[in-house]
């Protein structure tokens, strides 16, 4: 163990583009008679495309619709998405209908409501294949995969859709990932010229391509980690996108610590409940001690830590 002077602090660079698509998958049977454009954005309760010149429309939630959703039907999640949605649309008051797992006369009714705006037959029920659901209220149609006039197939992908929100994504090396943890703000340059402030959202493993033109893999096959980050103005960084000059370099803040002692990371042990130990050997002594540490900054590989400890004990550090 020894004592020094940690500084933090990267520029890596990335470029700009969208969240993983999800695919909407078709259900029920008929003839695609209208389809989005690519990059068309949608909002919950707009139609999503058209099926035997009816509207299949968005809605926000956790699950798709697996059956008809009417009067007499068994309780389940489907209600409640179906009520939530209606509300949240403004067919139904939260006075008047109950967002729960139970189909009622009040559901059926602002499933009218909704149908009449709509322009549909205003049945009650909600056959299958009318509604797409998705986890968030906005999409953006990322590829359009069904073709005009072709019959609807059980379970096939009709569109590819993203999120419209923005992000950065970077390819960072292993031991610059404690530097990026979710929730950390950054700053992105952009190419098109100017700088956006950004809060890292998640890290992914993706054996796919990173879309900087190299597979996401390591030297040993393993997946190579991506980071996304938001982007906080959104109209600024879609204007960058849609400029064809996507490139950009993100920027963190830089972190000191000065006259700290210091381990390897690999010395850190997780302590059973929380926190973190590293194991502590003394002269004339086989059986190392678990001592308990505070993790303060880490950079490359070399982690601060506070407890009791002293410059020149010797940790343990695992092969």
């Amino acid at each position: 163990m020894q004592r020094t002077t940690l500084a933090s602090g990267l520029k890596i660079n990335g470029k700009l583009g969208h969240a993983a698509a999800d695919e909407i998958a078709a259900q029920g049977a008929g003839t695609f008679t209208d389809l989005p454009k690519i990059g068309d954005q949608v909002r919950i309760g707009k139609p999503l495309y058209e099926v035997d010149a009816q509207p299949v429309v968005l809605f926000r939630g956790s699950r798709p619709f697996w059956r008809v959703v009417g009067k007499g039907m068994s309780d389940g999640p489907d209600v409640r998405i179906l009520e939530r949605n209606l509300t949240d649309l403004g067919h139904a008051k939260a006075a008047d209908l109950a967002v729960d797992d139970h189909f009622t006369d009040a559901t059926a009714e602002a499933v009218k409501r909704w149908q009449k705006t709509l322009g549909v037959p205003q049945t009650g029920r909600v056959e299958m294949g009318r509604v797409a659901v998705l986890p968030y209220g906005e999409a953006r149609v990322e590829e359009v995969v069904a073709k005009l006039g072709t019959a609807v197939g059980s379970g096939g992908p009709v569109l590819k859709v993203t999120p419209p929100d923005v992000y950065a994504t970077i390819k960072p090396n292993e031991e610059e990932l404690p530097q990026l943890a979710p929730g950390s703000k950054v700053s992105v340059s952009l190419d098109v010229g100017g700088s956006i402030p950004g809060k890292i959202t998640s890290i992914i493993r993706d054996t796919g391509p990173d879309g900087l033109g190299e597979k996401s893999k390591t030297p040993d096959g393993s997946a190579k980690p991506a980071v996304l980050i938001l982007l906080m103005d959104q109209k600024g960084a879609a204007a960058a996108l849609n400029s064809g000059r996507s490139g950009a370099t993100v920027t963190v803040p830089e972190k000191k610590a000065a006259d700290v002692l210091v381990v390897p990371v690999t010395a850190l042990l997780a302590m059973s409940g929380d926190g973190y130990g590293v194991e502590v050997v003394g002269p004339g002594v086989t059986d190392p001690k678990l001592v308990r540490v505070e993790v303060g900054l880490i950079v490359a590989n070399q982690a601060e830590v506070r407890g009791q400890l002293k410059e020149g004990d010797k940790v343990v550090v695992p092969q």
